[in-house]
């Protein structure tokens, strides 16, 4: 079985979904980011998986479901995180964030029969999900993240190196307040959407 791993920030005012203020306060985005995650974790927590490992910046609560371990992350880039957090997994490995509430335990529950890789691309060009077969660090490490190109420049890596790619289905990314409502929208019922409707925006 995979190795499902999720990578995140602990949920505080000030350091998750900055890009959401305004139009909401620091402490409403916190909120937003604490939902998003739940409802990751429990997609997670509900997919076949060998191990759950939450790959943690700062410390977990009580959003955290029982069933995974917690591993801190590294220093460095975002490239370097990653890149540590698929050192932890000695077979096929499923990599996450934080920022698609709308995922399923359907979308994380892949098979790496007739391929050794899976990317899941992202809307604003990032992706949301890497899966590897054979977890090689070296894989992620200098791809440049948080850009419009990181997709395509980490599935041309996976290629490069040989691999045989499986595309997962592309996804929407919560940044900002209009991605929020558009990925509330797909998930009505979860906890992101039920927190989302009780935020109400800060004047400009």
């Amino acid at each position: 079985m995979t190795t499902l791993l999720v990578i995140a920030k602990e949920p505080l005012p000030g350091r998750v979904k900055t890009r959401l203020t305004p139009p909401f306060t620091p402490g409403q985005a916190a909120l937003l980011a604490e939902a998003a995650l739940c409802d990751t974790l429990h997609a997670v927590a509900a997919t076949p998986a060998s191990r759950r490992v939450l790959v943690l910046d700062g410390a977990p609560g009580p959003w955290l479901p029982p069933g995974f371990e917690v591993l801190p992350q590294c220093a460095g880039g975002l490239d370097e995180r990653l890149a540590d957090a698929f050192a932890h997994c000695s077979g096929p490995a499923l990599l996450i964030g934080m920022d698609t509430p709308q995922v399923t335990p359907e979308l994380l529950t892949v098979d790496f029969a007739g391929c050794d890789a899976y990317l899941g691309p992202a809307e604003d060009g990032g992706f949301w999900a890497l899966g590897l077969a054979e977890p090689d660090p070296a894989l992620l490490r200098g791809v440049p993240m948080s850009t419009p190109e990181t997709g395509a420049v980490q599935r041309e890596r996976l290629l490069a190196a040989g691999l045989r790619v499986r595309e997962l289905p592309r996804l929407r990314d919560v940044d900002t307040a209009a991605d929020a409502h558009a990925v509330a929208a797909l998930v009505p019922h979860g906890r992101f959407a039920a927190r989302l409707a009780r935020c109400t925006p800060v004047a400009r």
